[in-house]
């Protein structure tokens, strides 16, 4: 792991492309797009269909390494507003697991604005912790701390 300092906070880069916040024994995480394969095979393209619960497996195991108590989704947790509807129930059920375990938040991106299945857990479009503003997207108008 590898210590972060910002706006006053410390993190570590965990080796899963995460962000833990020891203060808030908090895991953040962007960009999941579960369900990425599911929509290249309706295209033609067929890739292997284990990209959402292998994704879905390590981000336990993380959860569980680091003892969080939170989990943050910064967006495009799915690659398209389908995703959602086209998990796989075993994906569905370890979303579900985790959003029991944790307290499990799902800020909204590009790729799933119309995200509204919570699967265990809370979908909102931004949120303020402790000084910082956790969105998808950096907004260039807004002066104060965000990831």
């Amino acid at each position: 792991m590898v210590l972060l300092s910002f706006a006053g906070h410390d993190f570590f880069a965990v080796g899963q492309r995460a962000l833990f916040w020891p203060r808030r024994q908090a895991l953040i995480v962007a960009d999941l797009h579960f369900e990425k394969a599911s929509w290249f095979a309706r295209l033609g393209q067929f890739l292997p269909p284990y990209d959402s619960l292998a994704t879905l497996a390590d981000l336990s195991a993380l959860a569980i390494a680091t003892q969080a108590r939170e989990l943050w989704c910064l967006g495009d947790s799915f690659h398209d507003s389908g995703g959602v509807a086209r998990l796989d129930p075993a994906a569905r059920a370890l979303c579900e697991e985790l959003g029991d375990r944790l307290d499990l938040r799902w800020i909204v991106g590009n790729h799933d604005r119309s995200f509204s299945d919570p699967l265990g857990g809370a979908v909102v479009a931004e949120a303020e912790l402790d000084g910082l503003w956790l969105r998808h997207e950096a907004d260039p108008s807004d002066g104060r701390p965000e990831i």
